[in-house]
């Protein structure tokens, strides 16, 4: 399938890169670019920028680089075309029918049938709920107080002991072995084929759009060579750290916040209380991913995690994952109950709803959680909790929200509010620090490895005169007639220039994220979009000191294609053409100096 220029260049320019990577990425203005944690390695300071002028990305941790289309294709795993449809769609510009290749066809239809056998596979399972064979698992989930309005709700079934009914059900269907294998619900081996659930109540997992992705089990019989849950694994269409179980149904709720669980039984409880905004993370512990599904719908989440200590750790690690999500967070205490369920069980929905409007925030749980953890008599316990709550107020970016937490965190823990004040300021110049001492060693490290890389010297220079070329209009009006592509003996650099050049020509200037779609490959684009980004690094320098740089790469890089075409004019007893490049040659010092001089 093919899109013409004109029109990818129109669903680029209709979708701004910062607004689109912001709703992945939380994003914070810095000068001319906009930072973030980057979404495609773990760090902990943000080596991601994002260039409005531009329209591209570059993250200079892990060296993924590319403009709005690579970013989708990247982080979901999207092809072009496929990306292009996306970023359509959200412009609200309609894409002309086209033919699809093969390949395209057959990931379409693969990803269709998955679906359908997902939904076959889920019909099979209800229907066994409500056999002789299942009275069993029926009667455990009335015993959990299930009614069949829920039940129904969110599709639950059974899967018996008889290894191989739901495959044998499946190929009468017509599905092949293929597409079974794909999705993720049977083993296949030496032996034979057989079911990967049984004896389970099951529990249908549904993309937000209600389309069954996966399953999770709850095993009947407690067994030694079985776990008592047991997960889908990650298929074509199912990603288990990118979907909410009940999100389907949650993403239609009136209320301005959603209720957060850890798994599929808090979450239906709730549902049946008429609680129709929660959500669980199945069990798992919550991702960014996750957290930006929920910022899509709202900016307020009520944490109802269990309460013992691991929920409780779980809490502590989903309240900084909110947080970067730009999702206001709250916690419920639910003592003396261990979840959701228990509680409503025992106290009522009612009670539960006033749970919520007393739930606390997330700094309070927190510093409640540090608190408790040291004996308040002891002094020195006293001090370092002290200097961990300062730290922890340091860290509030807000400078109303902050000092607001100051005054309360003075009152709520017997702490000198002036003293407090001078010490998160200190803790806050310390942070800075770190964060710009960190910044500068992730991008030193980055500029290490690409100076230290495969590509050897010659190579470096052209792309860095490329990258002043493509970001100087008055530099590449000083050599356009003195340069070309042809004096660029790297593929990639010379095909980049060409395209520079002629954008100059056609634009008056060149339009970075419109040459980064010129390259097929995405490792293309991510190189293409990194040696365009290195202009980051010149506002650190002057401009005299940039005309000398820009001198000696234009010199540098015409000498090296001079000395190439110069063997290559011996190897061909060319003396004509060999005096005539040398000549050009010997000229190079005078160029240097007129540039310098410009």
């Amino acid at each position: 399938m093919f899109y013409g220029d004109e029109l990818i260049e129109r669903v680029r320019e209709a979708n701004d890169i910062v607004d689109v990577v912001g709703t992945y990425v939380k994003l914070t203005r810095r000068g001319s670019n906009y930072v973030g944690l980057c979404p495609f390695h773990n760090e902990k300071t943000g080596s991601f920028s994002v260039n409005k002028n531009m329209q591209i990305y570059k993250c200079f941790g892990c060296g993924k680089a590319g403009n709005v289309f690579t970013f989708l294709m990247e982080y979901d795993n999207l092809n072009f075309i496929e990306a292009v449809k996306e970023l359509a769609d959200r412009a609200g510009i309609a894409l002309p029918e086209q033919e699809m290749t093969e390949e395209e066809k057959e990931r379409r239809d693969m990803k269709e049938r998955l679906f359908e056998v997902n939904k076959a596979a889920a019909g099979f399972y209800f229907r066994q709920l409500r056999s002789d064979a299942g009275r069993k698992a029926y009667e455990y989930l009335k015993g959990r107080a299930l009614s069949d309005e829920t039940m129904k709700k969110f599709g639950l079934g059974y899967a018996g002991h008889g290894s191989g009914r739901l495959y044998d059900y499946l190929k009468q269907q017509g599905f092949s072995d293929r597409v079974l294998h794909e999705s993720g619900i049977f083993t296949f081996s030496e032996r034979g084929v057989s079911d990967k659930f049984w004896d389970r109540v099951i529990f249908p997992y549904m993309d937000k759009n209600g389309k069954v992705i996966a399953f999770g089990g709850r095993l009947m019989v407690p067994s030694e060579k079985a776990p008592k849950y047991l997960n889908s694994p990650e298929t074509g269409i199912f990603i288990k750290g990118r979907n909410l179980y009940g999100m389907h149904l949650a993403r239609h709720s009136h209320e301005k916040y959603m209720l957060l669980c850890e798994g599929y039984m808090d979450t239906i409880a709730l549902h049946q209380a008429g609680f129709d905004n929660a959500v669980g993370s199945m069990g798992t512990a919550l991702t960014p991913q996750q957290a930006k599904l929920i910022s899509a719908y709202v900016s307020e989440v009520v944490l109802t995690y269990d309460q013992d200590e691991a929920g409780r750790n779980a809490i502590l690690r989903a309240i900084p994952i909110l947080k970067d999500a730009g999702i206001v967070t709250k916690v419920v205490d639910m003592t003396p109950y261990k979840d959701p369920d228990e509680f409503i069980k025992n106290l009522g929905a009612d009670e539960y709803r006033k749970r919520i409007e007393e739930a606390v925030t997330a700094f309070d749980f927190e510093a409640k959680s540090l608190r408790n953890k040291i004996d308040g008599a002891d002094p020195a316990q006293k001090t370092k909790f002290d200097h961990e709550l300062a730290k922890k107020l340091a860290r509030i970016e807000d400078e109303l929200e902050r000092n607001n937490y100051i005054e309360a965190a003075a009152r709520d823990y017997n702490i000198d509010i002036n003293a407090l004040r001078r010490q998160v300021n200190e803790y806050g110049r310390r942070l800075f620090n770190e964060r710009v001492a960190e910044e500068t060693q992730e991008r030193a490290k980055e500029e290490r490895r690409r100076m230290a890389g495969e590509k050897d010297s010659t190579v470096r220079s052209e792309q860095l005169l490329v990258s002043m070329l493509a970001n100087n209009p008055d530099l590449y009006e000083s050599v356009k007639n003195l340069i070309t592509e042809e004096d660029f003996s790297d593929p990639l650099c010379n095909k980049l220039v060409s395209f520079i050049f002629a954008s100059y020509a056609n634009n008056g200037r060149p339009v970075h994220a419109n040459i980064v779609c010129r390259f097929e490959e995405v490792k293309d684009q991510e190189e293409v979009a990194g040696i365009l980004n290195s202009a980051l690094y010149e506002d650190r320098i002057g401009e005299d000191e940039k005309k000398k740089a820009f001198a000696d790469l234009v010199v540098r890089v015409l000498d090296d294609g001079l000395e190439l075409r110069m063997q290559r004019a011996l190897e061909a007893d060319d003396a004509r053409l060999y005096q005539e490049l040398m000549n050009r040659k010997n000229d190079l010092e005078a160029l240097r100096g007129r540039l310098c001089r410009q």
